[in-house]
């Protein structure tokens, strides 16, 4: 058996830090402010982020938020990072936020080649799609802005798994609405989460973990889901959460999906279903006077088709190994923490 620390990071606008795509990777100037993140500079967000990275220390990292070229993330992990990785964008059309994933092969973790990664633009399941989120009997057309990224991960000593990246439609609302429009897009924004987490649960999650052929394969969906646990306001109209219907339903237990951060609450908060004290982004409400929001959005998911646990010690990581608060320490990384599990097997 093999463990492996995974890491889950939305970096936040990565993309920020590289040239035209006109041109092969490169960064782009040092003393540049990046276009998302005016109070800081190209070469501040690579040090804090790399930072980050380099003191947890990961073998896998899914990266949200990821550059629009593999040569870019792999520029990044070369240049910034320590270690030798080999890295990988899922791409999404007309998109300046994707999905990556970097595999340390340094250290005689991982077979040659460590992962095998597919296409998604060539996958059905994650093509444009139709779904009645509404209930009125009229199914709506929706697609993912940001396509899922989708790999096979070859340990060395180990059980070779799966791993789904997602980072579904966001609920933020950055623009003065007169209040039945502020509503009326929250709703919509909502029913694209929970339309997106339907497709990825029927189309692929069920399949997957029906077929014989996949159905003891372990397998990982992770990401920035931009959804928690319970309902919201908008929500509770839909009856439907995101990241719950991922999970799965109650009626098919073998095919739910575990959390590794719920499984790493303590046990009243579990009991009481007390999910205060999980948050894993922290940002500004521009339209509420910048009032700081916590939420818990990023999500390990695991299947539960092993003969014992395989993700264990899932953690939001507000501080790092030295006890030093990663916001401090490296305040110009991301406005979201990363999490990280160990995975056996």
């Amino acid at each position: 058996m093999a463990d492996l620390k995974l890491c889950v990071w939305n970096v936040e606008w990565m993309n920020d830090l590289f040239g035209s795509n006109d041109l092969p990777p490169a960064f782009r100037p040092d003393a540049e402010k990046p276009a998302h993140a005016s109070g800081s500079t190209v070469k501040k967000r690579r040090d804090d982020l790399a930072g980050v990275i380099n003191d947890l220390a990961p073998d896998v990292v899914m990266v949200v938020e990821g550059p629009n070229r593999s040569g870019e993330l792999q520029l990044f992990f070369d240049v910034d990072v320590q270690g030798d990785w080999l890295c990988h964008i899922q791409y999404s059309k007309g998109q300046a936020q994707n999905l990556g994933l970097a595999v340390r092969i340094d250290q005689g973790k991982f077979n040659d080649p460590p992962f095998k990664a597919f296409d998604t633009n060539n996958m059905l399941q994650f093509g444009e799609f139709f779904v009645d989120t509404d209930d009125d009997e009229i199914d709506e057309i929706y697609h993912f802005e940001r396509r899922p990224l989708y790999a096979e991960i070859n340990p060395l000593n180990g059980r070779n798994f799966s791993i789904l990246g997602l980072h579904l439609k966001s609920k933020g609302i950055f623009d003065a609405f007169e209040w039945s429009k502020w509503w009326a897009v929250a709703d919509a924004n909502r029913r694209k989460i929970l339309a997106q987490a339907t497709q990825i649960r029927l189309q692929f999650l069920d399949p997957f973990l029906r077929d014989p052929g996949t159905q003891n394969h372990p397998l990982l969906v992770c990401g920035d889901i931009n959804d928690g646990p319970g309902m919201d306001a908008s929500e509770k109209r839909l009856f439907g959460s995101g990241v719950e219907r991922l999970m799965g339903s109650i009626w098919e237990p073998a095919l739910c999906l575990g959390n590794s951060l719920y499984d790493s609450m303590s046990a009243a908060d579990r009991e009481n279903l007390n999910f205060e004290a999980v948050r894993t982004t922290r940002f500004k409400d521009p339209i509420f006077n910048d009032v700081t929001h916590s939420a818990w959005i990023d999500h390990i998911l695991y299947s539960k088709n092993t003969p014992q646990s395989w993700v264990t010690v899932g953690k939001v990581n507000e501080r790092l190994p030295d006890d030093s608060l990663i916001w401090r320490k490296y305040r110009h990384a991301s406005d979201h923490f990363p999490l990280t599990a160990v995975i056996t097997t």
